[in-house]
């Protein structure tokens, strides 16, 4: 047995270790399966029917979906539940009076976090991907009130899953030890299962169009292959310069979107800006 045949077979047993409780606390659909697209959801989705566990998968749209993304899903995971937002992402910036940035990401807790609340929510992250996901466990109480092993956690099952409701709820990521080589070779040599096109174009991930998140690169290539979206968010910047919600000295919309997605602080982004400026004058 191979060292990728050993993850699938923890991961099969995990989940088929949790589906008693999750079926306590649903019945009915079993798993809240958090889908995004993007290959560990893929990976997450396809070892959960390994595993014959209950599941229902969710993908929680935010209106600066990539559009790739949705044709995907549509195709290749049609019994996966498309939920539109109640408010696009713009509105909500503006109802806010404050930008998603990476330190203040609320657009994932509006749109993502709160999916799922009192049930036990399968979701595909990785310990390899960051040093943050790097201390996360398969088993987590959202309120960090637990966080380990399932076989720690079955001492404690009792007690947590009755605290479970309202907004609580019980993470599984089975996925967690994977790496990114393990992703590609499952999906692609085990599953044998068309993915997202945008891999092959050079995307590294799939996620929202000018996520706070992506690097600078990526949201230049974003503004480029969706300009529709950049308008949207000057436009977003140019209400809140009008009514007042900007505190920074911004010279104009456009500026204030080239702040926004530069990811740096104000007053670099301006010492920067200033420089360059001197820099294009002598030229």
């Amino acid at each position: 047995m191979n060292n990728l045949d050993k993850k699938i077979t923890y991961s099969i047993n995990l989940l088929r270790k949790a589906e008693p409780m999750v079926l306590r606390l649903d019945p009915e659909n079993g798993f809240y399966m958090a889908f995004s697209g993007g290959k560990d959801s893929q990976a997450l989705y396809h070892i959960a029917q390994m595993a014959g566990v209950k599941f229902k998968a969710h993908m929680n749209l935010t209106s600066v979906d990539p559009p790739e993304v949705i044709r995907f899903v549509r195709q290749q995971y049609p019994d996966v539940e498309l939920i539109k937002p109640k408010m696009s992402i713009y509105d909500l910036a503006k109802k806010k009076h404050i930008l998603p940035t990476r330190n203040f990401r609320w657009c994932c807790a509006e749109y993502k976090e709160f999916s799922g609340s009192g049930k036990v929510t399968l979701i595909g992250i990785r310990k390899q991907e960051s040093v943050r996901r790097s201390k996360r466990n398969e088993v987590e109480f959202r309120k960090h009130k637990f966080s380990g092993t399932f076989d720690q956690w079955e001492e404690h099952e009792e007690t947590m899953v009755t605290c479970v409701g309202g907004k609580d709820k019980i993470l599984v990521s089975p996925i967690l030890y994977w790496t990114e080589r393990d992703v590609w070779q499952f999906l692609n040599e085990v599953m044998k299962v068309p993915h997202c096109k945008l891999y092959d174009e050079g995307h590294k991930r799939i996620g929202c169009i000018l996520c706070p998140m992506a690097s600078y690169k990526q949201k230049i290539h974003d503004c480029k292959r969706f300009p529709h979206v950049k308008h949207k968010w000057v436009q977003t910047i140019q209400k809140l310069i009008d009514e007042g919600y900007v505190n920074h000295s911004f010279q104009d919309a456009e500026f204030g979107f080239r702040w926004w997605i530069s990811g740096k602080s104000f007053d670099k982004f301006y010492a920067d800006e200033v420089l360059q400026q001197k820099i294009d004058f002598e030229l």
